[in-house]
């Protein structure tokens, strides 16, 4: 029988907190206390480039306010190293070589649960908690990450590459609960922060404008789009930052163009042209996708049926798995689906049970 592990012994128990000065960490940490843990309240300062404005001190003070309110200690957790290298530094060198990254997913590899839990470890904590919709429970073979019990903010996507040792050190104390009552809990305790909107937390990265932001390491060439009979239809702002499926961010110079969605289903990076049609890309029905890098915290068996995503708040979709390695996994989707690019995120689930993922080749 499965059992939520929030509701263990937190007798002598420190928990660091990333509190990043927005309502759903400031709520986890309001949760630990009140259970009885010892909660120290952490911020942690990543990497942004000088270009870009940043008002990560606002969101520090906002942090030191609510652990102020709270009574818990405050700490500062320097990450910069961590952000620049293991998440700014991939996010441009995938693009570079024309796939398509996902920054959300390696700052919580990397940073939360990379050198924010070695920062807890270090000084004594006993575990890290953040305030994704994420659920940690102890089934029969040690802990499993599940969905968050609201569908609409469950963030268990972004958290696939999390081992079993890191998901033994993290909890997740918002996760059983929808966001309209965590905010209405925040209010009832007071928290500083209860009415500010949700923010977008430190991974600053998947939200930027991409051009914009890789002009600055990449030289980004216009070019044209075209049909897929090679025909000139359009401009567009340089080929590696564009992504399979993408339907915004370039120009149709065609009288129809604003009725009419155009979308990416190829690029050749070479001519540094895109190459666009009125329907998505689809996936070959006989086709098997690739994952490599993968993470799988439960085991999977050849010919298993599992749920998987391609990306986030996607209507999970169906495959069978074909083959399973240490580090690579083939499955094959039960439907026609739109095209997956290289680099993005396949996230396995069975049930609310997040078992793993990988990226696509």
């Amino acid at each position: 029988m499965m059992q939520n592990t929030m509701q263990s012994d937190p007798a002598g128990k420190t928990v660091f907190v990333g509190l990043s000065g927005g309502v759903d960490s400031s709520v986890a940490a309001g949760r630990l206390l009140a259970q009885g843990y010892t909660v120290v309240g952490v911020f942690i300062k990543v990497w942004h480039p000088d270009f870009m404005v940043c008002n990560w001190e606002q969101e520090r003070l906002d942090a030191m306010r609510v652990a102020a309110h709270l009574g818990i200690p405050f700490l500062t957790c320097d990450a910069e190293a961590a952000y620049r290298d293991d998440v700014a530094n991939y996010f441009i060198e995938e693009y570079r070589a024309g796939r398509t990254p996902n920054p959300d997913v390696m700052c919580n590899q990397h940073v939360k649960f990379g050198r924010f839990l070695e920062f807890a470890k270090e000084k004594g904590a006993d575990y890290i908690a953040t305030g994704h919709y994420a659920q940690r429970i102890e089934g029969d073979q040690g802990m499993e990450l599940h969905r968050g019990v609201d569908t609409g903010k469950d963030q268990t996507y972004f958290l696939w590459t999390l081992t079993k040792e890191q998901l033994a050190y993290s909890l997740f104390p918002v996760g059983d609960t929808p966001k309209e009552h965590i905010r209405q809990q925040a209010e009832t305790l007071s928290i500083p922060v209860a009415a500010k909107k949700d923010s977008q937390g430190i991974c600053f990265l998947g939200h930027v404008d991409i051009p914009e932001f890789l002009a600055h390491y990449i030289d980004l060439e216009p070019g044209d789009v075209v049909n897929q009979t090679g025909e000139v239809i359009g401009s567009h702002k340089g080929s590696l930052v564009y992504t399979l499926g993408q339907r915004h961010g370039f120009t149709i110079d065609m009288e129809d163009a604003h009725r009419t969605p155009h979308f990416v289903v190829g690029k050749d990076t070479e001519k540094n042209l895109l190459i666009v049609a009125t329907q998505p890309p689809q996936t070959a029905t006989t086709a098997s996708l690739q994952l490599i890098n993968s993470t799988l915290r439960q085991p999977l068996a050849v010919g298993e049926s599992i749920a998987f995503q391609i990306r986030y708040r996607q209507t999970p979709m169906h495959a069978t798995i074909t083959s399973v390695t240490s580090t690579e996994i083939a499955l094959k989707p039960t439907d026609p689906m739109a095209q997956a690019a290289s680099g993005q995120s396949c996230v396995l689930y069975r049930g609310s049970l997040c078992l793993g993922g990988g990226i696509m080749k």
